[in-house]
């Protein structure tokens, strides 16, 4: 979930970690062997004047399966389902409505189970993990094709990534 957001215009930084669950400074082993509560996450800073949270939330429904309650692609488990973390009701509230706006959309044929939670404490993921795609593009690239993941973004949002 790093490069969609990495790099654009008001993203201040973009941190890979783990949020949601019961265990201080969890492990990457830890957390996946689901016994944490949890979930693999990123941590955006950015700035609203330029990158408003409602585009974070449009960007952030390109990249997944919002309707798969199992995981994410290969990745099955409570560490690699989806969820959205809000800091405020105001964050909520526009999380709320973005969901019911994609649920409305007729764009996927199975109801969205992407739950929107309250963010707990997050914690950073080991160095190896921050900005994953970058360190090590071609087995990045060659998940995100082999996964499937490419092509569902294509086939579901190819009109919105200017295609």
């Amino acid at each position: 979930m790093v490069k969609p957001f990495d790099e654009q215009p008001g993203i201040i930084s973009v941190l890979s970690g783990y949020t949601g669950g019961t265990i201080e400074n969890p492990t990457y082993q830890q957390v996946c062997s689901d016994t944490t509560g949890h979930y693999e996450a990123v941590q955006i800073t950015f700035n609203p004047d330029i990158f408003p949270y409602e585009k974070l939330l449009e960007l952030f429904w390109q990249q997944i399966d919002p309707t798969d309650p199992g995981g994410q692609f290969y990745d099955r488990g409570q560490s690699y389902k989806t969820a959205i973390f809000y800091h405020n009701e105001n964050q909520k509230e526009l999380a709320e409505k973005s969901k019911q706006a994609l649920e409305e959309s007729g764009r996927f044929s199975k109801s969205i189970v992407t739950p929107i939670l309250p963010a707990k404490t997050f914690y950073p993921a080991e160095e190896y993990h921050q900005h994953y795609y970058k360190k090590n593009r071609a087995h990045y690239e060659s998940y995100h094709v082999g996964s499937g993941r490419a092509g569902f973004i294509e086939s579901h949002w190819g009109d919105k990534l200017g295609k």
